[in-house]
């Protein structure tokens, strides 16, 4: 005899009302799927979510060459009448203020700051011409130039400001500060120093005879961008695909900037590639040449153990004079520091910045 299966009444209405729920939840994920996609396209999506304790609102500013930047203010909600401290911020080398720059000023806000995450010279929404063009001088200035942003704003206290470089803006950081006296503290997060990456390669490892093929290369290179009338990019940033035999940092890279993690279509890691002759300047010109004279300034630097990077920080921290702090996140790479909220130690950040800034 066929067993026959009996389900209440009730439960019918809860199935039907689960099943119902659960196709309200696909149609909703489907609009805000289609809704990223839009803002994707229109390049005005964050690859974060912004804390609802912050407000952000675009700005703009020019450094001394008369270019046009682009940034993100991020101000704590009702965060009083009281003039705030400050921190300007960009990086990674590569990035815009969409990704981990922005990530930073939002966690900062948070935790009282006033800050500006902007996009350098040549980059993203910022200005300049050609595009996708690196300098040590220019990536430099910005950040001065985003320091007489913050000094010139009514609700920010001038004498209490600081810096953040992530990556290769990390070394551009450090000069800026060596420069600018009026950065009263900086902190790295997995620095790059791209004049020596530039001119010796990863652990110094290019040759002379290698360096000066390069730099034959290169410099017949600006024979033919003269000939064109505008420079030509590098054949391939980072690929389009892993194929599994790439070195471990670079599939790192691909994972943060090719993937939804951090991907955004203005980021030249993620969309493009730098100009073939963007080296030239990094390699002849060196800036953490006067490290020293952010002293008795502080400086915080921080990567992680198992960065490849990790070098850099090791070395800046060695010819730096005091106050200087290296701090090491535990089995950390590279790219933790860009986004990994349970790797960067913000509560670090924020207070090595309010013992150093007055806040």
């Amino acid at each position: 005899m066929k067993k026959v299966i009996f389900i209440p009444v009730m439960a019918l209405l809860v199935l039907g009302a689960c099943k119902q729920e659960q196709q309200k939840e696909k149609e909703e994920q489907e609009v805000q799927t289609q809704k990223t996609e839009e803002m994707k396209t229109a390049g005005e999506h964050y690859t974060f979510e912004l804390s609802d304790k912050v407000t952000r609102k675009k700005v703009t500013f020019k450094n001394r060459y008369g270019i046009e930047l682009a940034g993100d203010l991020y101000l704590p909600e009702n965060s009083g009448n009281e003039p705030l401290p400050a921190l300007a911020i960009s990086g990674p080398f590569g990035a815009v203020k969409e990704q981990a720059s922005g990530l930073y000023a939002n966690q900062m806000a948070e935790r009282g700051f006033a800050v500006l995450a902007f996009d350098p010279s040549y980059t993203g929404e910022s200005g300049g011409e050609p595009r996708h063009v690196a300098s040590p001088d220019i990536n430099t200035e910005d950040f001065s130039a985003a320091i007489d942003f913050l000094g010139l704003q009514d609700n920010i206290d001038r004498d209490r400001l600081g810096i953040i470089g992530i990556c290769g803006f990390g070394g551009f950081a450090l000069n800026a500060t060596a420069v600018d006296k009026r950065v009263k503290a900086v902190a790295t997060t997995s620095m790059y120093d791209m004049s020596r990456v530039n001119a010796k390669g990863y652990f110094d490892a290019t040759t002379p005879e290698q360096r000066t093929q390069l730099l034959e290369d290169l410099s017949r290179q600006r024979w033919e961008d003269a000939a064109e009338g505008t420079p030509a990019l590098a054949p391939q940033g980072l690929p389009s695909e892993i194929k599994g035999d790439e070195p471990q940092f670079v599939k790192e890279y691909f994972d943060y900037y090719k993937t939804d993690r951090g991907f955004h279509e203005r980021s030249i890691n993620s969309n493009g590639s730098w100009t073939m002759t963007t080296p030239l300047s990094l390699m002849n010109m060196p800036i953490l040449t006067y490290i020293k004279e952010i002293s008795p300034r502080p400086m915080l630097l921080i990567a992680g153990e198992n960065a490849h990077s990790r070098y850099f920080s090791e070395d800046a921290y060695k010819e730096a004079s005091d106050p200087k702090e290296l701090m090491i996140i535990p089995d950390g790479v590279h790219v933790d520091l860009y986004d990994r909220l349970d790797m960067i130690p913000f509560d670090k950040l924020e207070g090595f910045f309010k013992k150093n800034l007055g806040a």
